[in-house]
This record gives structure tokens, C-alpha cells and sequence, in this order.
């Protein structure tokens, strides 16, 4: 009989004493400041604060979309802080999806083209099939040949969505999602949100200044200038 427990999984994204500076006109502004947290596979956070806070800068270096000016990032066991920027670009690749405010939709593709890009441009051969899977799971089986300027703001925001999972991530960083959205409509662009992250095993971080919807997740980091205040 074996008596030893076994070890917990390692988190999905850790990061260590991050901390971010900027040089401006006046001097050293630092935006970010030796914040500590991590985050297990699977699990949905909320990170919520006043604009200015920092959320946004912390939310791009734990993408790898930036670097810190001190400290570490390591997502799915790969240290983003030391790597080049081509390995960092094929981590977010493989690991990452990305929800952004403002849609970021290509206007000259159709909906099912624009989630098709991110496995096309992998040179998957079922990229066609498993973007029609999630815009079903997303409600727009009958847009998948409608344009961007065809949609509505909340069935671009769904395309946006199945976009992020079709490389199935390991995380997926949405920033401010329902930011340009009617109340009723960001509630069902939420739902799918999160119904996507429990059928994927996703890990979710979602920048918010909405409350209501920072207590959907099971987490709420809070900051505040720079630092995490409250847990």
C-alpha cells in the first residue's frame, strides 16, 4: 500500500514579486508593484480595481505580451520573463486564449473565417469543423457566413469567444469583455463565457470593473495603485 499522498498539481500561471516601471518625463513610474499570486489549471479569477490600478498591466504580463521590469511569470510551466520573444509568441499560441472590449474582429472575414484563424494559421486540418462546433456552443449557427458589420455588438463579442478557445488554451485573459454591452446582453455573453470554461477545462481571468460579475468567479483579486489590497 502506498502511504504517500500525491503532490498537487503545479499552478497553471504563478507569478512572483512583478513588478512593472515606466520611465516618463517626470521620472520612474512604476505601474505595478511586487505583486504576488497564482492560479490553479481549471480555476476562474476576477481581478477588479479603479482605473489606474494596474489591472490591465499585470493582465499583459501574465499573457507574455510584455515584460516585467522585475520578477517572474510562469505559465504552464514556462518562464515568459526569461524567453525570447518568438518563444513567447508560439507560448501564447498554444496556451493562451484572448477576449478583448473591442471585439478585434477582421472585417473582411466572415464570422466562421475570423474564428478560423488562429488553428489555420497552425495549419490544422479541422480548423473549419471545430470553429462550427463553438459558434453553435455560442448560439450563432445560423451567422457563420455573416461579416462583422452583420453582427451585433454581442454576437461579435460571441464570435470573439469561440476565437479564443479554438486553440483550446490552458488559460484564456478577457479583458474587460462586456465593457462595450448593454446589461442584458453582457449577461449572456457571460454565461458563455463561462459555460465554455467549465466544458474546457480553461483557466479564466477576467479584468472587470463590473462587481456583479467579478463574483461569478471563484476568485477576486482587488487592486489598488499598483498592489493587490484584498484577496
Amino acid at each position: 500500500m502506498n502511504d504517500v499522498s500525491p503532490m498537487s498539481d503545479p499552478p497553471i500561471l504563478q507569478a512572483q514579486q512583478l513588478t512593472k516601471t515606466y520611465a516618463t518625463e517626470a521620472g520612474p513610474l512604476t505601474v505595478l508593484k511586487s505583486v504576488d499570486f497564482s492560479l490553479p489549471a481549471g480555476s476562474t479569477t476576477s481581478i477588479v480595481g479603479p482605473s489606474g490600478s494596474g489591472k490591465t498591466t499585470l493582465l499583459g504580463l501574465c499573457a507574455g505580451l510584455d515584460r516585467p521590469t522585475s520578477g517572474t511569470v510562469t505559465l504552464a510551466g514556462h518562464p515568459l520573463h526569461s524567453v525570447s520573444e518568438d518563444e513567447r509568441a508560439r507560448i501564447r499560441n498554444r496556451e493562451i486564449g484572448f477576449v478583448f472590449q473591442n471585439f478585434q474582429l477582421i472585417p473582411t472575414l466572415t464570422a466562421l473565417e475570423n474564428v478560423m484563424v488562429p488553428l489555420e494559421l497552425q495549419g490544422h486540418r479541422d480548423a473549419k469543423q471545430r470553429g462550427i462546433e463553438l459558434l453553435e456552443k455560442v448560439g450563432l449557427a445560423a451567422r457563420l457566413n455573416h461579416y462583422p458589420t452583420q453582427l451585433s455588438g454581442g454576437e461579435q463579442q460571441r464570435v470573439g469567444i469561440a476565437r479564443a478557445f479554438m486553440n483550446r488554451p490552458k488559460i484564456l485573459f478577457a479583458d474587460e469583455p462586456t465593457g462595450n454591452l448593454d446589461a442584458d446582453t453582457a449577461a449572456s455573453i457571460v454565461h458563455s463565457l463561462f459555460d465554455l470554461n467549465r466544458t474546457y477545462g480553461t483557466a479564466l481571468v477576467l479584468v472587470t470593473h463590473d462587481n456583479e460579475l467579478a463574483t461569478l468567479a471563484q476568485r477576486i483579486i482587488r487592486m489598488k495603485a499598483g498592489s493587490i489590497i484584498t484577496e
